[in-house]
Formats: structure tokens, C-alpha cells, sequence
């Protein structure tokens, strides 16, 4: 694709975002507004487990952590909501490195494990210091308002917002995987040996991946208390961390859209599975995504490459056909 056919497309799918909340009603727009939080948490993941190769099955511990700082600012300490979200990235960025130290140790299912435990602790942690997070009663928040000047509705405002932070994500990890730390994360995903011999500090590398995806579900988390008001340890169970995994490879490894994609698929599916029979949601949305696994083995993302794929052996087919018939028109002719 061209730069200028690239960059309208861009611009197009840009004047389609902003034009959602004023399209929808306020529960729809709603939904929209949390697949952009979830969407900045799945690329936070993809960073780590498709850019990078590590396996992560705790992302929600990160979600969790962002979600609790940027609420127990706003609510105990007062602290203005937009401060909240970089403040809930920047400690999940180091939690996820003094984390990451550790893990370097472990490669593929062990560290899929060591996560998988953070995701289990995490919540039991919550509960037991109710004096400070509410424990299973939760932690209400206060929502972000729209300014008076603005002739908008507040889940139109609130929908703006996350839409603002989470284009900015996107942008920063566009340009993070096309600079030196992106060829950097790729070299070692492709083999650390080779990735070694060329420069690559291996633990540098791998720490700081862990770190800024870390930073990504904390930023999600914060987002999420925007959109929710509430949060609760019930909110982030494991379900939560398998949900971003399944995103990942719903909307396609190791890519920056693919993480709108896989966002849209968690949010939506189970919704209109609950709507078709409430006692078969789960089997619903298995079969889902299986099928979509089936059918799209690459992900969302991968779809125009694929349809580019099936086009060009077409062609090269009626190309052949083409080549085919012509020395046998040819034979006619002369007799």
C-alpha cells in the first residue's frame, strides 16, 4: 500500500472513531469506550508475547494494579483523573521490571507459569489489605464529567478521553517496534543466540519489553476505572488475563491493529453469545473463537494479506490457463 492511500486510510478510520459516540446511544458507546481500554492492555501483551516471544498468562495482575493506583489516587488522595494514568503506567512499568528481572531465568510455559501465579496472588492480595482497597466490597469512583463548555454528554466525553490516550499508545508502540528497540525484541524472538552474536543485550532487551508491556495493562487498568467507576478484586480474575491472550491471537501476533481487533472480538462476542442463550454463553464463544481460529488462522489482521494471497495465486492460475490454451489455439489454426 502507498503512503498517500495509507495515510486516507488512517485519516478515514480516524473521522469513524470520532464519529461513534455521536452515532450510538449512550450503553453502545459505553462498549465502544471499553474496547479502547482493552485494546491499550492487548497491545501492551502483544508486545510481550508477539513481538517478543514471551509468554505471559498474568496480564490482568498488571490490569488489576493500574485499575487500583488510578482509583485509590482519585478517591484517597484526590489526585486529578488525568494524572491518574500515567501514574498507574509508570508503577506498573516497574513493577513489570523488577518482575521481568527475575523471569529472565525462565523461558516458555515456566515463565507462562510464574505469571499465571502472579494472576492468582494478586486478587488475595486485594482482599487482604481491605483497609486500603475496600477488600471484596470494592472501591466506587468517580467518573470523569465532561467540561461545561463542552455541548457533549458525559459517556461521549469519557469515550473521547480513552479514545485520546489509546491513540497515543498506539502511536508510541508504532514507533517503538520500527526503531532500534523493535528490530532489538524481534532479533531475539527469532533466536537469542543469533540475536547475541549481533550486539543484543539479551537481559536489556527482555527486561524493558516486560516493563513497557507491564506499563501498557497498567494504562489499560486506569482506563478501565474511567469507563467502570468501580473496581473489585471478582473484576480480574484469570478470565480477564485469558481474555487478553485470546485477543492477541484473535486479532494477529505481532501486530499493532490486531489489538483493536482482538479488543472488539472480547467486548462483543460474549455480549451477542449472552443474547442468543444465557446458559450457553461460554460454549457460545468457544465455538467462536475456534471458528475464527479456523478460518483466520493469522488473525484479524491478517486478513488482507491473506486476500491479497488467495488474488495473486488466482491470477497466476488464469495466467497458466491462459498460457495453456494458446499453443492449442495456435495448433487449430494452423490445421
Amino acid at each position: 500500500m502507498s503512503p498517500r492511500k495509507r495515510a486516507l486510510l488512517i485519516a478515514g478510520l480516524a473521522a469513524v472513531a470520532v464519529a461513534i459516540p455521536f452515532l450510538f446511544g449512550p450503553y453502545r458507546v459505553g462498549q465502544f469506550t471499553l474496547v479502547l481500554v482493552y485494546a491499550v492492555a492487548v497491545l501492551g501483551l502483544n508486545l510481550l508475547v508477539g513481538y517478543s516471544g514471551q509468554i505471559s498468562l498474568g496480564h490482568g495482575a498488571f490490569f488489576a494494579l493500574g485499575a487500583y493506583t488510578a482509583a485509590l489516587l482519585i478517591e484517597k488522595a484526590s489526585v486529578p483523573y488525568l494524572l491518574t494514568v500515567p501514574a498507574a503506567g509508570a508503577l506498573c512499568f516497574a513493577a513489570g521490571f523488577l518482575f521481568g528481572v527475575p523471569a529472565l531465568r525462565l523461558h516458555g510455559l515456566y515463565l507462562a507459569l510464574v505469571t499465571l501465579g502472579l494472576a492468582i496472588a494478586l486478587p488475595q492480595l486485594i482482599k487482604r489489605f481491605d483497609g486500603l482497597t475496600e477488600g471484596t466490597q470494592g472501591l466506587t469512583v468517580e467518573q470523569p464529567t465532561a467540561p461545561g463548555w463542552l455541548p457533549i454528554a458525559d459517556d461521549q466525553f469519557l469515550y473521547l478521553l480513552c479514545l485520546a490516550v489509546t491513540a497515543l499508545m498506539f502511536l508510541f508502540a508504532w514507533n517503538m517496534m520500527r526503531g532500534q528497540l523493535g528490530r532489538a525484541v524481534k532479533a531475539v524472538r527469532d533466536g537469542e543466540i543469533a540475536a547475541s552474536t549481533l550486539g543484543v543485550n539479551l537481559a536489556a532487551t527482555k527486561t524493558l519489553v516486560f516493563a513497557v508491556s507491564a506499563g501498557y495493562a497498567g494504562v489499560g487498568g486506569a482506563l478501565y476505572v474511567f469507563a467502570i467507576g468501580f473496581v473489585a478484586p471478582e473484576a480480574f480474575t484469570l478470565t480477564i488475563s485469558f481474555a487478553f491472550l485470546a485477543a492477541i491471537v484473535v486479532g494477529g501476533l505481532a501486530t499493532i491493529s490486531g489489538a483493536l481487533f482482538g479488543a472488539l472480538f472480547i467486548e462483543f462476542v460474549p455480549v451477542y453469545a449472552s443474547d442468543v442463550n444465557v446458559a450457553l454463553t461460554g460454549v457460545i464463544y468457544g465455538g467462536v473463537l475456534i471458528a475464527f481460529m479456523w478460518v483466520l488462522p493469522e488473525g484479524a489482521a491478517g486478513l488482507p494479506r491473506r486476500l491479497r494471497g488467495l488474488a495473486a495465486r488466482r491470477r497466476e492460475r488464469e495466467e497458466a490457463e491462459t498460457a495453456t490454451e494458446r499453443p492449442l489455439t495456435q495448433r487449430e489454426g494452423v490445421a
